[in-house]
């Protein structure tokens, strides 16, 4: 067991010698500055934070596990974090809305997160899969229909975005007008931007809005149902976990449809993997690729150590917080000796990217669900889709937790508008007929027993196997 460094968050410290998670280096190569600590540390690390507040970055693969699955070790309760108690992480910081403490699961362990995030699972599962994929496929024809005559659209702004918004504010219960400003709202909290507690309360004050109307007039949607659950959840704490989904839902599959395209459209690799199958190309199989190499949020904030304890050869004191590093996870080389190789495991679903144990992403098949069929339409309506400007042009733009593409312009053959499509029914599920309400009690993968699924593909019929034809056969193409 290892002295921690000087300046480490067991020393009280902001020395020199530590790495910020924010700034220039960050944001300009994340995967980099997570190599280098790798180097310099070892698989956990001691960082900064906005503000130089000290913290650890879990950097391997099975150290975050183990901090996912140990609760009692590293708890979800960010009161315990001495920088909140010592003033230094007050309302106004940048990572106040992610991280101060709230009357949601995520912040909670035991019994009390039992209760919370069972709410939120039952509640998610009453949705039908398949009225879901409806109305992914309704709103990403609508998405089209605005730029199909154009010959030309930029998918991060148009489509990427748009659509997990879309979707989520459809099945919380609120009104489609929401979207746009919720879309710049939720990405300004995200990245922890001087703006982020203004946006934060944009987004909470409509929520407060959508849980006194749903009290008064239930409808067949998520915040309904969450309000009408048996675990009897205060306005308040109904309030933060509709925030909770709709934010996790919307930077997860925002980045995921992005992230994807973007390989899609520019990695010879990639291209050169799924052609070589066979034929037999699957688009699950490249999402899950891009889930291992560029997963939706590069870090977790945070879990706090309960007491003095020890990970990854570090001394971690209690009441520091130690930030799960997913993308450094991934590639963790203990696990992976080639993050570029398509046969290294990366096509199974054992990533980092909706974490893990108690506190895994409880709608991580939603999420797919969005992705897989977003996707699916777009390429199925524009199959000549090319980029319109060089590789080299693409800007990512990085923060603490993620890395999204800025910009995604492409070409296309113009095409027709698609007839107008009614709002399609969302079904509930019968009881006997819903998931399991965690991966363990099925057996398998989370993302397994949902929507969005190769098996749910497949299920999809003759359409469905042509255009995987037609995409291999435009994947062979060179590119360029």
């Amino acid at each position: 067991m290892t002295a921690p460094p000087p300046g480490c968050p067991a020393h009280g410290s902001s020395g020199p010698a530590l790495r910020r998670l924010f700034g220039a280096e960050a944001e300009s190569d994340p995967m980099g500055l997570y190599e280098r600590l790798r180097r310099e540390h070892g698989t956990v690390a001691p960082v900064l934070v906005h503000g130089d507040v000290p913290a650890w970055l879990v950097l391997g693969y099975h150290e975050n596990l183990e901090v996912m699955r140990s609760p009692s070790r590293f708890s979800r309760d960010s009161r315990r974090w001495h920088a909140l108690q010592d003033g230094k992480v007050g309302p106004e910081h940048p990572l106040a809305p992610i991280v101060a403490w709230q009357p949601i699961c995520v912040f909670t362990d035991g019994a009390e997160h039992e209760r919370l995030r069972g709410a939120v699972t039952a509640s998610l599962d009453r949705f039908n899969g398949r009225g879901v994929r409806r109305h992914i496929t309704r709103f990403a024809h609508q998405l089209i229909d605005d730029f199909t005559t154009d010959g030309r659209a930029e998918l991060v702004n148009q489509f990427a975005e748009q659509l997990p918004m879309l979707v989520m504010t459809q099945l919380l219960g609120m009104p489609e007008k929401y979207g746009p400003r919720l879309v710049e709202a939720a990405r300004d909290m995200i990245q922890g931007t001087e703006t982020a507690v203004a946006s934060n309360a944009y987004i909470m004050q409509l929520l407060g809005e959508l849980v006194a109307e749903k009290r008064v007039a239930p409808g067949p949607d998520f915040a309904s149902w969450l309000i009408e659950h048996h675990s009897n959840l205060t306005d308040a704490e109904a309030e933060q976990h509709l925030r909770l989904v709709l934010i996790a839902a919307f930077e997860t599959t925002a980045n995921l449809i992005a992230n994807t395209l973007r390989r899609l459209l520019t990695d010879r690799n990639l291209r050169s993997s799924l052609a070589a199958r066979g034929g037999h190309l699957s688009l699950p199989d490249a999402v899950e690729q891009v889930l291992w190499n560029e997963p939706p949020f590069t870090t977790i904030l945070g879990r706090w150590a309960t007491g003095d304890t020890e990970l990854g050869g570090q001394h971690i004191k209690g009441g520091d917080m130690v930030i799960l590093g997913l993308a450094a996870g991934n590639v963790d080389p203990a696990i992976r000796t080639d993050p570029d190789d398509p046969d290294d495991g990366s096509a199974n679903s054992s990533h980092l990217a909706f974490s893990g144990g108690p506190h895994e992403c409880p709608g991580r098949a939603i999420g797919r669900a969005i992705a897989d069929t977003g996707i699916d339409v777009l390429l199925t309506r524009l199959p000549d889709l090319h980029l319109s400007v060089p590789d080299s042009e693409l800007r990512v733009n990085s923060s603490l937790m993620s890395r999204h593409l800025v910009e995604l312009p492409v070409e296309f053959t113009p095409g027709p508008k698609q007839p107008e499509q009614s709002a399609p029914y969302l079904p509930v599920t019968p009881p006997a007929q819903r998931q399991p309400e965690s991966a363990s009690e099925s057996g398998q993968p989370a993302d397994a027993a949902g929507p969005g699924t190769e098996a749910a593909d497949t299920a999809a019929g003759p359409r469905r196997r042509r255009w995987w034809r037609r995409l291999a056969d435009w994947l062979r193409r060179p590119a360029g």
